[in-house]
């Protein structure tokens, strides 16, 4: 059991780590909060359960001992969200103190991230979820212990790596993910915590490799290291929100989202965390961005 020191809340708290409702590596039942991993040591399953003393947290397989004992970085216990200023913009200002839920969490899991974050480059969230949930099940080993039926553990660096030409089309991936998801494979030992440093360190060596920009670098290390502050340059929803939570404005470049952004340096990304958690959001209007489906290409 473990008590957090504020109001904790499990399922937004994991839900920069859950790709869709159907993720086979991070589900919600009835039984509890279900979540993948990989370690040094192996695979395990961790079992989360909200209760009135804290949480509950049950783990399974090689890995379940430092798989249980991450939980609460998970869930944010080394963020310092005391340190955050919000100064006096009315927006930001409500949101820090409406929203004391907030930490930003961190895995120390370099690959469990990286994965993700390459199928999601350039496509819709649909189609990048859609991905994972293919790779998941042809190369994923199965979730250890008792865990919800078909949940999965994301494939090693050199099962990717082993995946063929054929696999990849079949799961919808196109040729330039492949090839930045087998680059960073290639590398995947060099890029954990343990080698690669602190935040900054590990962005530079992601971004060292071919086809690994910033936006994934910095959706990485927002996961790894719980980074107050990487923002993630690139995106195509995230400008627009940021430029008109702040200012009202309805078209924000990325330069003037960092603008925006500057008079909270150092805690950027806590000010994008609680736009997204509850920021005022510009009506939607237009036709929606269609998907491509490579698998019929």
């Amino acid at each position: 059991m473990w008590t957090p020191d504020w109001p904790l809340d499990l399922g937004r708290m994991l839900a920069p780590h859950r790709r869709g409702a159907a993720d086979p590596a991070l589900r919600v039942t009835d039984s509890g909060t279900w979540r993948t991993t990989s370690t040094p040591e192996g695979a395990a399953t961790v079992r989360l359960v909200r209760t009135a003393a804290g949480v509950a947290i049950s783990a399974w397989g090689p890995g379940a001992e430092p798989a249980g004992a991450a939980v609460p970085e998970w869930l944010g216990a080394a963020d310092r969200p005391e340190e955050f200023r919000p100064g006096d913009h009315p927006t930001v200002a409500e949101l820090h103190r409406t929203t004391p839920w907030l930490r930003l969490g961190r895995t120390g899991r370099t690959w469990d991230a990286l994965v993700p974050a390459v199928l999601e480059q350039k496509v819709t969230t649909a189609e990048a979820y859609r991905v994972w949930r293919e790779l998941l099940r042809l190369a994923g080993e199965p979730a250890p212990g008792p865990a919800p039926e078909g949940m999965r553990v994301v494939p090693s660096a050199q099962r990717v790596l082993e995946v063929t030409d054929w696999e990849w089309h079949r799961c919808g991936l196109d040729g330039a993910r492949r090839r930045a998801l087998r680059a960073a494979a290639t590398a995947a030992s060099a890029l954990e915590p343990e080698r690669a440093g602190d935040s900054a360190g590990l962005q530079r060596r992601m971004c060292s490799l071919p086809g690994i920009g910033v936006w994934t670098a910095a959706e990485v290390v927002q996961r790894v290291h719980g980074d107050p502050d990487t923002v993630s340059v690139g995106d195509y929803h995230l400008k627009n929100l940021v430029g008109y939570a702040l200012t009202g404005r309805r078209d924000t470049d990325d330069e003037g989202m960092l603008a925006l952004l500057e008079p909270w340096r150092g805690h950027r990304q806590r000010v994008v965390r609680l736009l997204l958690a509850g920021g005022p959001r510009r009506p939607r209007r237009g036709p929606r961005f269609a998907p491509v489906d490579n698998r019929r290409r």
